[in-house]
C-alpha cells in the first residue's frame, strides 16, 4: 500500500499546478518560446549572406524564408490537438529534440535544397513547441489571477524574442558565419531537453475517442494552402495567378470539409463549439483583426525608415525597438489591468490607444521627426500588446481544461492567419495608393514609369539609372508618393482597429477570477481508485 501510496504522490506532483514550481515550469517554457520567436526572425538579417554563400534562385530563396513561417502555421493544430491526446509535455520534449536536429542541420547546410529541408523541419518542431507551452501554461496555473501573470510574462518574452533575433543575427553575423544564427539554438536545446523532462508536468485531455488524423491533416494541408495563397497576395502577385488561386481555393475547400468533418463527428478533433461561446470567438476575431491591422505597417514602416529617412538597417532597428519595450511592459502589467478594467475594456482600449497611435504616425513625412516617431511607436507597442494579452488570456481561460492545446492552437493560428492577410490587404491598399504617383512623372519612358510603381525601392533604381532632370523628378514623386501611400495605409487600420474596439464590446466586463478544476491525468485517477479498493477491502 506504502508503494500505490507513493506513486500516487509522485503523480499527483506531476499534476498541472502542483506545488510551488509552477513559476520555474514558467521560465522552461517561457526559454522554449523565446527559441522560436528567435528563430522566426534572425534569418532575415542573415539573407544576403546565405544568398552569397549558397547561390539560390529566386524561388529557392523564397522558400528558404517561407518555409519555417509557413510549415509552422500550417501544423499548429495538428500538434495542438495531438498534445491533448498523447500528452503535452511529450509533444513540446519531442519538439525541443526536432528544433536541435535540424537547427545542426540549417547550420551546416551545403546548398539551398538541404536549407529549405531543415528550415521545414524547424517548423514542424515551432509547431510542437508553441501550442504545447501555452496549454501546459494553462494546466500548471489553474487559477485564473496568476495564470493573467504567467501569460503577461509569456506574451513579453515572445515580444523579446522577435526584437532579438535580428539583433542577435547582427551581431553573430558580424564575428561568424551566417549558419551560427541557427546553431545558437543546439546548446539551449541541449539545457532545455533534460529540465524540461525533469520539471515539466504531463497533461492530457480527456482521453476520449480516437485522434482524428485524417481531419488532422485536412487541417494541416487546407491551412498550408491558405497562408500559402495569403503570403503571395503579400508579395504582390496577382489573385488570379494560378501559384496564388489554386492553393487559396484548395486550402479553402480542405478547411470547408474539416470543419464538416468536426461537427459530423462524435469526438471531434476540435470541439467547434467553442466558437459558439461570445467570450472565444470574439477573442479570437481580436486576435486577428489587431494582427491583419498592424503586421503588414510593421513592414511599410520599415521601409519608409530605410528608403524615406535614409537610416540603415541597425538604426532602423534602434527606432522600432521603443516599440518593443513599450509591448514588454503592457506584457508584464497585462494582468494587473486585466484585474482592474476586465478584458471588454482593456481590450477595447487597447484597440482605440492603438488606433490613436497610428493616427498619430500619419504626422509622419519627408523629414525625420525622431520625437514623434518614438511617441507613436510607444503607444503603438503597449496598445498592441494590450489587445493581445487581453485576447489570448480571455480565449485560453474560456477553453475548457481538457481541449487547452487545441484552443492555444487556434489562438496561434488564428496569429498566423491575421499576420498574413493583414501584409496582403495593407500591402494592397499601400501599392494601390502609391503607383499612381510614379506613373505620372513627365519625361520617363513608360516601361521604367511601370518599374518604378512597384515599389519606392525599384523606383530609386529606375531614377539612378535614368539620371537627369527626369531621374530626380521621378525620385521625388516616388519618395511623395510613398509617404501618400502610408498615410492612406495608416488611416485604413486605424479604421480596422476601432472595428476590433467594437467588437470588443462583447467580452465580459469583469475578470471571472472562480478557482478552475483541474482533471488529474488519468494515471493518478487509476492509482487513486486502487486505493480507494483497497482501503475498502
Amino acid at each position: 500500500m506504502s508503494g500505490t501510496t507513493t506513486a500516487a504522490a509522485a503523480l499527483r506532483r506531476r499534476t498541472a499546478g502542483a506545488g510551488a514550481n509552477r513559476w520555474v515550469v514558467l521560465v522552461v517554457l517561457c526559454v522554449s518560446l523565446l527559441l522560436v520567436a528567435v528563430d522566426a526572425t534572425v534569418l532575415h538579417v542573415a539573407v544576403p549572406a546565405v544568398t552569397e554563400d549558397l547561390k539560390p534562385g529566386a524561388i529557392e530563396l523564397l522558400w528558404i524564408v517561407d518555409t519555417y513561417p509557413l510549415v509552422c502555421a500550417a501544423l499548429l493544430i495538428l500538434f495542438g490537438t495531438l498534445g491533448d491526446k498523447v500528452g503535452r509535455r511529450r509533444i513540446l520534449l519531442l519538439g525541443y529534440g526536432l528544433f536541435g536536429v535540424a537547427s545542426a542541420l540549417a547550420a551546416f547546410a551545403p546548398n539551398a535544397q538541404v536549407l529549405i529541408t531543415a528550415r521545414a523541419l524547424l517548423g514542424v518542431g515551432g509547431a510542437m513547441i508553441m501550442p504545447a507551452t501555452l496549454s501546459i501554461l494553462r494546466q500548471v496555473f489553474p487559477d485564473r489571477r496568476e495564470r493573467a501573470l504567467a501569460i503577461g510574462v509569456w506574451s513579453a518574452v515572445a515580444a523579446v524574442g522577435a526584437a532579438v533575433g535580428p539583433l542577435l543575427g547582427g551581431f553573430l553575423l558580424e564575428h561568424f558565419w551566417w549558419g551560427s544564427v541557427f546553431l545558437v539554438n543546439i546548446p539551449l536545446m541541449l539545457v532545455s531537453l533534460p529540465v524540461g523532462r525533469l520539471l515539466l508536468p504531463e497533461s492530457t485531455g480527456d482521453g476520449e475517442g480516437p485522434w482524428d488524423v485524417v481531419g488532422a491533416l485536412m487541417a494541416a494541408g487546407g491551412l498550408f494552402g491558405v497562408v500559402f495563397g495569403v503570403k503571395r497576395l503579400g508579395g504582390g502577385t496577382s489573385v488570379v495567378g494560378l501559384l496564388t488561386l489554386v492553393p487559396l481555393v484548395a486550402g479553402a475547400l480542405l478547411l470547408v470539409l474539416f470543419v464538416r468533418r468536426q461537427r459530423g463527428r462524435r469526438h471531434p478533433l476540435v470541439d467547434l463549439r467553442m466558437f459558439a461561446r461570445p467570450v472565444f470567438g470574439t477573442s479570437v476575431g481580436c486576435i486577428v483583426l489587431a494582427m491583419l491591422a498592424l503586421v503588414g505597417l510593421e513592414l511599410i514602416a520599415a521601409q519608409y525608415l530605410q528608403l524615406v529617412l535614409g537610416l540603415s538597417p541597425l538604426e532602423t532597428g534602434l527606432r522600432l525597438l521603443p516599440l518593443t519595450v513599450a509591448a514588454m511592459a503592457a506584457g508584464l502589467a497585462g494582468a494587473q489591468l486585466l484585474r482592474r478594467f476586465g478584458p471588454r475594456r482593456m481590450v477595447s482600449a487597447g484597440f482605440c490607444l492603438t488606433a490613436a497611435a497610428v493616427v498619430t504616425l500619419t504626422a509622419m513625412g519627408g523629414a525625420d521627426n525622431p520625437g514623434l516617431l518614438l511617441f507613436g511607436f510607444v503607444l503603438l507597442g503597449f496598445g498592441l500588446e494590450t489587445t493581445l494579452f487581453g485576447a489570448y488570456e480571455s480565449m485560453l481561460s474560456e477553453a475548457p481544461a481538457e481541449q487547452a492545446g487545441g484552443a492555444a492552437a487556434i489562438g496561434e493560428t488564428s496569429y498566423q492567419l491575421g499576420a498574413g492577410i493583414g501584409i496582403a490587404l495593407l500591402g494592397s491598399v499601400m501599392n494601390a495608393a502609391y503607383a499612381p504617383g510614379p506613373a505620372s512623372v513627365p519625361g520617363v519612358p513608360a516601361a521604367d514609369a511601370r518599374a518604378a510603381g512597384h515599389s519606392l525601392g525599384e523606383a530609386y533604381e529606375v531614377s539612378g539609372r535614368l539620371g537627369g532632370p527626369a531621374g530626380v523628378a521621378l525620385r521625388r514623386a516616388a519618395r511623395e508618393s510613398f509617404v501618400h501611400g502610408l498615410h492612406v495605409t495608416l488611416l485604413v487600420s486605424a479604421g480596422l482597429l476601432l472595428v476590433g474596439a467594437v467588437i470588443a464590446l462583447r467580452l465580459p466586463r469583469v475578470m471571472q477570477c472562480a478557482e478552475v478544476s483541474v482533471p488529474a491525468p488519468r494515471g493518478v485517477e487509476d492509482v487513486e481508485g486502487v486505493e480507494r479498493s483497497r482501503v475498502s477491502a
